[in-house]
């Protein structure tokens, strides 16, 4: 199985619920980032989601800046390389505004419509709705109507509702009201209320609780947990353990671990990993290029050294680099050793 089919993975978010962890999604850009995260769960033990925004689809494409095709490439990449490892891997697209549902979202699901009637897996096996700008109401109108069809074609939903705040893929929240960045239990109870409307269709959850895109320093992000504790009571109260949320988290850069690790208590199945994951992929190339410099440039009419310049050189230790990082995650979010194995 080269990536997981809809059965599996609720098999893995299920087993996560249960047993107390969360999975990192790391973004990727391309083939040697994909590498790097398939290689750091295959490390760890751990299975995992690797996702794909619109931005690093689009980067992925070169000049063509098509987000659509970029996507399609790296995941066509995921699905041959994840068949070679004996650990689970879920694909996912990550932040997708309205205005970009046409363009990116609904395309994708296309795709993977062509590849069922084919019968090929699915393309992606989750996609991400961040409606958050709008008012709840209008997200909500429109998460229902993306979750019938991603149901149709057996793929969970991310829906947003809150906002998290900084600057992540080239969309900026810095400055937002801090209302905005804390989602109440009303709140809860009423994205519960529109998306249990789709009978079958299964979703994840990114309440905010004053998390930040990008990077910090540990204590700079007022992260307040126990939002999420107090939405998943609210919900429950009224509607049963059967409502309670497979929840999501945003924005984790520079919290603690033991912050991380009562989320999980609270219900998230998913952490999203890229602003670390970035610095853990370049960190190393620029380590690479200060030590070598004489040899990766031609220097006072000197040849260099093509073994140096040669870019599988260092893309090489950057790949090493982000799958340490990868590891890290697994081990901050406790799912390493606890892959499922093939099935």
């Amino acid at each position: 199985m080269p990536i997981v089919d809809y059965k599996r993975y609720c098999q893995m978010l299920d087993k996560a619920k249960k047993e107390g962890y969360a999975y990192p999604a790391i973004n990727i850009t391309t083939m040697d980032t994909i590498n790097g995260a398939i290689e750091g769960f295959a490390e760890a033990k751990s299975d995992g989601i690797i996702q794909v925004s619109t931005g690093g689809g689009q980067h992925a494409s070169g000049n063509l800046k098509d987000m659509v095709l970029g996507a399609i490439s790296l995941a066509e990449h995921a699905h041959r390389v994840a068949e070679r490892y004996d650990i689970n891997i879920a694909l996912h697209t990550d932040h997708c505004q309205p205005g970009k549902v046409d363009s990116f979202l609904k395309p994708l699901i296309a795709e993977t419509t062509r590849r069922r009637a084919a019968v090929l897996n699915n393309l992606f096996n989750s996609h991400m709705l961040d409606a958050s700008e709008l008012p709840l109401k209008q997200n909500m109108a429109l998460s229902v109507d993306l979750l019938k069809l991603c149901a149709e074609n057996e793929i969970i939903l991310e829906v947003e509702a809150g906002v998290v705040g900084g600057e992540e893929d080239g969309v900026s929240h810095e400055g937002a009201p801090a209302s905005k960045l804390y989602t109440t239990p009303e709140d809860m109870v009423a994205v519960y209320e529109a998306l249990s409307q789709v009978k079958g269709a299964r979703y994840m959850f990114a309440a905010t609780f004053g998390n930040v895109h990008g990077v910090y320093k540990p204590g700079n992000v007022k992260l307040k947990p126990s939002i999420l504790k107090d939405g998943q009571a609210a919900v429950v109260a009224k509607y049963g353990q059967k409502a309670h949320f497979d929840l999501v988290f945003h924005g984790g850069s520079g919290s603690s671990v033991e912050e991380i690790r009562e989320t999980i208590t609270y219900g998230v199945i998913k952490m999203n990993i890229d602003t670390d994951t970035q610095y853990a992929f370049t960190r190393p190339v620029v380590d690479f290029m200060l030590k070598n410099y004489d040899e990766v440039l031609k220097v006072e009419g000197e040849v260099g050294n093509k073994k140096k310049y040669d870019p599988r050189a260092w893309l090489k230790e950057a790949r090493n680099g982000m799958a340490k990082r990868v590891v890290q995650g697994c081990n901050d979010l406790l799912s390493t050793g606890k892959t499922m194995g093939r099935g």
